[in-house]
């Protein structure tokens, strides 16, 4: 019956052929052969007759049996491809290696666990001789980036689907200098992915290999060590911190972030975060929360502020599944929980990374060297910081990876980059890992809440001083799911001909659209040769509106999951401090590009619904 879709079953019993593989996981062969029986034909085409594509640095999909999922065999086609890149790359290969770490993610059904992908990853090229850094236990994401550059290794590879759903698993690549692969190094080792598809011998599928090989190393202690005590670079106050009255409540989403959070605040002095405990072990199933995200606010926190209650104790931290991520709460007067939205919590932290180094960098010609960072569709906040402080603020494509590659740029001329951010809660505070960093930030964070602690401010009242001072920047994200590619191809070809054929919006919610960009295309009508000055990213839909009263608002497809997601922010002067006007103003724009651009009933959209 498989023959119909190109994949030729041997019905012995452990034999399932498709173009060069034979599968050696019961676990998915048995997904297969239930496939088959049950005649589930359509199923059985989309597992064998597609294969996964490079995405956000790497590959993103659900565990299980299929060329288009994370499994065995496609854990070690891709460390093929990427062993053979690699290695037309560096001359120095053989004695350079790879580091590989893992998370905590596993699906029983499968057989698929983060721990079993890496030892696979490790056994592919540890089958060629070549050395490999290989964890023996879960880490936070940030450590693989941060052990290759500590290790000089060519490249790492971190087993993880971060904040997905439980039935998701990835394998995130990362360059030599430790940001995430862009392009087109991520086109590159896809081909070369394509022409190493059979698997080159029995040891790769030996994931016993990695306590046997005398080329395998474990550099989790050394990573750890040197982690902890570079980490307190980014520590300015540590008497204070040590006589810190406040308690802080962590939350790792059942992942990796217990451990290495509590040790990151004792390196700055605090005693250890009180962590819900329903959430502090690892747990594959994420069985406490409906989505392992923080990013979704109080109805994932639930746990986490019950506690604070209970414990009389004023701020929640929350780290993702991977700890590359932070969420945080406070406990406001009278009127329950603040969640902070990711600009939000950029623009104190932007902000507490800004004093920290004027205090110890008095001559105002080193501010003039000084960056920070932030994606396209995050906060302008930064911005307007720039403005009156006179640092360098740059943009970048959404993606850590843009910003982590830019980093790596302006280190190499001599500048400092101090803070970056993404809006959906990533966060690099300082520049000691290209890459977001959710156990660094929470340490940050909690010395930033005690030393305003000391003058009487909570973070909400500071965040506010911030506004007054370089004018209130109110932001919306949130997004709709879409399930049908050609719906979202659609949707954005009617936004390019909205009033006419290559004619965009002109209006959104009865205000004049004076800008528009449009990055898939390469289109900017505020350049003089309408040419994006963003690099142009055909692998995704993202399109601009600058509005006549201040308002930026863009639509862009995720890169990792079926949403189209969209970003409003009123962007206003110092002075103008009605927020109440402004929100209400914002509300009316982003009501308008939802309806109006995307029309979501028609398109069958699905609404986010907390």
């Amino acid at each position: 019956m498989l023959e119909n879709i190109g994949v030729k079953y041997d019905r012995g019993p452990e034999t399932l052929q498709g173009p060069c593989c034979v599968v050696q996981n019961q676990c998915t062969l048995a997904q297969i052969q239930s496939l088959v029986a049950a005649a589930r034909f359509e199923d059985l085409k989309s597992r064998l007759c597609s294969r996964m594509s490079f995405g956000t640095a790497g590959l993103r999909a659900p565990m299980g049996a299929g060329f288009n999922r994370i499994n065995d065999l496609t854990i070690i086609q891709s460390t093929q491809g990427l062993f053979s890149y690699l290695s037309r790359y560096f001359a120095d290969f053989s004695s350079r290696g790879v580091v590989v770490g893992f998370d905590t993610r596993g699906q029983e059904e499968s057989g698929c666990s983060s721990q079993r992908l890496a030892k696979l990853t490790a056994a592919v090229i540890l089958s060629r001789d070549v050395p490999v850094h290989l964890f023996s236990s879960f880490v936070p994401t940030p450590y693989v980036p941060y052990a290759v550059k500590k290790l000089g290794a060519a490249a790492g590879v971190m087993i993880t689907a971060s904040h997905n759903p439980k039935e998701d698993n990835g394998y995130k690549v990362y360059w030599c200098h430790g940001a995430q692969i862009s392009s087109p190094q991520d086109k590159e080792i896809l081909q070369s992915i394509e022409e190493q598809l059979e698997p080159w011998s029995a040891s790769c599928w030996d994931e016993e290999l990695v306590e046997s090989c005398c080329l395998r190393t474990d550099p989790l202690t050394q990573i750890n060590s040197c982690y902890m005590d570079e980490l307190t670079s980014l520590c300015f106050h540590r008497d204070l911190n040590r006589g810190c009255p406040l308690k802080f409540i962590h939350s790792s989403f059942h992942g990796v972030g217990h451990i290495f959070v509590q040790q990151a605040f004792e390196a700055f002095g605090f005693a250890p975060p009180i962590p819900v405990p329903e959430q502090k072990d690892p747990d594959p199933n994420f069985s406490s929360v409906l989505c392992p995200n923080p990013e979704e606010g109080e109805s994932v926190l639930k746990l986490s502020l019950l506690l604070a209650e209970k414990e009389n104790t004023s701020i929640v931290l929350a780290t993702d599944p991977d700890a590359d991520r932070l969420a945080v709460a406070e406990k406001c007067d009278g009127c329950g929980w603040k969640v902070f939205t990711g600009n939000e919590l950029a623009a104190l932290l932007g902000w507490w990374m800004l004093f920290n180094w004027k205090e110890n960098h008095p001559d105002p010609a080193d501010t003039e060297q000084v960056y920070m960072l932030a994606t396209t569709v995050s906060s302008k906040i930064l911005q307007a910081l720039a403005r009156i402080e006179r640092f360098h603020f740059e943009e970048t494509l959404p993606g850590f990876k843009w910003i982590g590659n830019r980093i790596q740029e302006l280190s190499a001329t001599g500048h400092s980059v101090i803070f970056a951010f993404e809006e959906s809660i990533g966060f690099l505070c300082g520049s000691m890992v290209p890459e977001k960093d959710g156990v660094s930030s929470a340490a940050v964070v909690a010395e930033l809440a005690a030393y305003l602690h000391n003058k009487n401010l909570s973070l909400n009242q500071q965040l506010h001083n911030i506004y007054q001072t370089y004018g209130y920047h109110v932001s919306k994200t949130s997004y709709v799911i879409c399930n049908n590619p050609p719906t979202i191809h659609k949707i954005f070809n009617r936004i390019r001909n909205f009033d006419g054929e290559g004619s965009y919006p002109k209006t959104c919610g009865g205000v004049q659209v004076v800008h528009v960009r449009d990055v898939t295309t390469g289109y900017d009508s505020s350049q003089p040769d309408l040419r994006s000055v963003l690099p142009v990213s055909r692998s995704s839909q993202m399109i601009t509106f600058t509005l006549q009263n201040g308002v930026v608002a863009t639509l862009r497809t995720s890169g990792t999951e079926p949403k189209i997601k969209y970003y409003t922010e009123f962007c206003a002067p110092p002075g103008k401090s009605d927020v109440t006007s402004l929100e209400e103003e914002l509300r009316k724009i982003t009501t308008a590009l939802l309806d109006d651009f995307l029309e979501p009933e028609r398109n069958h959209l699905i609404r986010r619904c907390l």
